[in-house]
C-alpha cells in the first residue's frame, strides 16, 4: 500500500490518480498508523510553507516523517517542506535535506511554469531517464544545490530539481503531471 500524506496541500488527487492508472492502490491519510504501515509514502504539496508546516505540526507528522524508514518521496512543496528551511514565510522545515529553499530573483518569469529538463541526473528515480527529458514544473520557490541534489535545472540558476538522501527522495517537478518521463519516475519510485 502507497501513502499519500494529507497535510492541507493541493495536487494530492492528482497522485492519486497517477498512481491508480500505474495499478497501484494508495491511500490518502494523514492517520500516523497507516502511514508507518505503508510500503511506501508520497508526500505531494502544491501550497505556502508555512502553513503546510503549522498543518504537520498540529498533527505529529512533522516528527513522524522524519522516522519514516521505507521510501518516502515529496513532490514539489513536499520536496521543499524535507529541506532544512524555507525563505517563505521564514519557515523552519523538517531537515532531512540540508538545503535552503529560496524564492526564485524577479529577473525572469516566475513562477517557473512549464516544462523543462535536467543539466544532469542520477540516482535509483532516473533510471532509464535521459536529461534531455523534460518534466513538468510549477514553482516560485526552489532548494539550493546541496550534497544531496541528483538532479539540477537551470531556470534563472541552478537549482536542484531532485535530491536523495538514504530512503527519502524529493522532486521540485510534477511527475505525475509529466506524461511517460514522469510516469518512468513514479515506477522507479514504486520499484524501490
Amino acid at each position: 500500500m502507497i501513502a499519500i500524506v494529507k497535510y492541507n496541500a493541493g495536487n494530492i488527487r492528482s497522485v492519486e490518480n497517477a498512481l491508480q492508472r500505474l495499478g497501484q492502490d494508495c491511500l490518502i491519510t494523514d492517520i500516523p498508523e497507516q502511514i508507518l504501515r505503508a510500503d511506501k509514502v508520497i508526500f505531494p504539496g502544491v501550497g505556502e510553507a508555512g502553513s503546510a508546516m503549522a498543518h504537520l505540526r498540529e498533527r505529529g507528522l512533522d516528527q513522524l516523517i522524519c522516522t519514516l524508514a521505507q521510501p518516502v518521496l515529496g513532490i514539489c512543496l513536499g520536496l521543499q517542506l524535507l529541506c532544512r528551511h524555507s525563505e517563505e514565510s521564514n519557515t523552519p522545515c523538517l531537515g532531512i535535506f540540508d538545503a535552503q529553499v529560496r524564492r526564485f530573483p524577479p529577473l525572469d518569469k516566475v513562477p517557473h511554469v512549464g516544462w523543462d529538463n535536467f543539466s544532469h541526473c542520477s540516482g535509483p528515480l532516473f533510471m532509464g531517464v535521459h536529461p534531455s527529458e523534460d518534466v513538468y514544473y510549477v514553482h516560485s520557490y526552489y532548494a539550493d544545490l546541496c550534497p544531496h541534489t541528483v538532479a539540477v535545472c537551470d531556470y534563472i540558476l541552478p537549482f536542484s530539481a531532485a535530491l536523495q538522501r538514504d530512503n527519502f527522495f524529493g522532486v521540485q517537478f510534477h511527475p505525475e503531471k509529466s506524461a511517460d518521463t514522469g510516469e518512468k519516475i513514479l515506477q522507479n519510485f514504486l520499484a524501490l
